[in-house]
């Protein structure tokens, strides 16, 4: 599977500074120092439906996650996934009459051409749960042979009691555990688990569902969790920099994935950090697909709205924060917008040095995006009050908010 094309970041003089992240597992910021190269993984969509604020909200956060890490001189490994089979995916297919495989293609079309719009920097790897298969068979059995799996009526489930280190992401209590597991894809009620909270790695053939060969475990398909393990494991291996997403995979997604590591492999921690953006709410509840409050990035496109305005509308909020899309939100942005390309346009302006590095402090603590827009904001302000006179200044500001923003201006 393709991911899309990638834009150019500008070079900048100088170089930016180690980011400092909330990781959700320890409850604090850490610092994070990967090596030369920085890894990444980012779960990807379920694609029965169009990119919504949601999603991009999350994409983008993640996007400047990157571009802090490009901006300290150092390359970036990002992997993605899709998860193209899934039980959502199937049964909007069959409610809108269609084939699930032209289904997940038409609307991971559509993601890319959202991403492509909005500048995000495409993933190295971008893997299909179908064409991880292959991958995931082995691991199932794995895990079967080392005990920390087993068979109830042909499916195969994980023993969350097989991972010492199960419940180390989330710290949720048993009881949120549980109502979040059968809120969010798991099945805590059914009769002859272990433990309620088992996920399921393999689910043995339904009839009318697409299944695959799965070797010893008999026909079937992927659960969710184990999906991203085999993608992870094979592009970036144990202990990569930074799992991230959205807060709603904190559990059982992100629990129960670095307890399939853990198990498999007998290394901790499956990810250095675990980090979650906020959820996005349109008329007091989160912008869901199971809700239909969705707004998408595809519809705004085709009303005309500029890419670079939502972006600045994402960008406005802080990564971690919940909140509310609003036609104000996108206005303001599209107002800022506005100002920030005739300041530029100007041949010349202040000093942009400063404001250079007023961008780079505020993203490296936390991807504080909102500090990072003020900064600009009181720039431009400068540059429409009294003007200046360094004829860098109006292309070193463009360059910025380009290379570490991802706004083209």
């Amino acid at each position: 599977m393709h991911a899309w094309p990638a834009s150019e970041v500008p070079a900048l003089p100088g170089s930016g500074r180690d980011l400092r992240i909330h990781d959700t597992a320890t409850g604090e910021r850490v610092t994070l120092a990967p090596g030369p190269v920085a890894r990444i993984y980012v779960c990807g969509i379920t694609p029965y439906d169009a990119t919504h604020m949601g999603h991009a909200a999350t994409y983008n956060a993640f996007d400047l996650v990157q571009r802090v890490w490009l901006d300290t001189k150092r390359q970036v490994h990002y992997v993605q996934n899709v998860t193209d089979v899934d039980d959502p995916l199937l049964e909007r297919a069959v409610a809108n009459g269609d084939d699930w495989t032209e289904l997940a293609e038409r609307e991971t079309a559509l993601f890319r051409e959202d991403m492509t719009a909005l500048r995000l920097l495409p993933p190295r790897h971008y893997i299909g749960a179908v064409e991880s298969i292959p991958k995931i068979v082995p691991l199932v059995e794995r895990l079967r042979e080392a005990g920390a799996a087993y068979e109830l009526e042909g499916d195969t489930y994980f023993s969350v009691e097989s991972d010492a280190h199960f419940g180390q992401v989330s710290h949720y209590d048993a009881e949120v555990m549980r109502r979040l597991s059968a809120e969010r894809g798991g099945d805590p009620e059914r009769p002859g688990k272990k433990n309620p909270l088992d996920p399921m790695l393999w689910m043995a053939a339904r009839p009318g569902e697409p299944s695959w060969d799965g070797a010893s475990l008999g026909p079937g398909r992927p659960g969710w969790h184990i999906e991203c393990v085999a993608i992870a494991l094979e592009h970036l291996g144990m202990g990569f920099d930074v799992q991230g997403g959205g807060s709603d995979l904190i559990f059982p997604h992100h629990e129960m994935g670095a307890s399939h590591a853990q198990a498999l492999t007998g290394e901790h921690p499956f990810a250095q950090a675990y980090v979650h953006a906020g959820m996005v709410a349109l008329h007091g509840e989160k912008m869901s697909k199971s809700k239909g409050n969705l707004v998408f990035v595809s519809a705004l496109r085709r009303d005309g709205v500029d890419p670079a305005a939502i972006r600045l509308a994402l960008l406005a909020h802080h990564y971690r924060a919940d909140w509310e899309w609003t036609d104000a939100v996108l206005t303001e942005a599209v107002e800022r917008l506005d100002r920030w390309r005739a300041a530029v346009s100007r041949p010349d302006g202040p000093s942009a040095d400063a404001l250079l590095a007023e961008i780079r402090e505020a993203l490296a603590d936390d991807l504080d995006a909102p500090a990072a827009l003020a900064a600009v904001d009181r720039w431009a302000a400068a540059q429409a009050a009294s003007g200046g006179s360094d004829e860098g200044a109006p292309g070193l500001v463009s360059r910025a908010v380009d290379a570490l923003l991802g706004v083209a201006l």
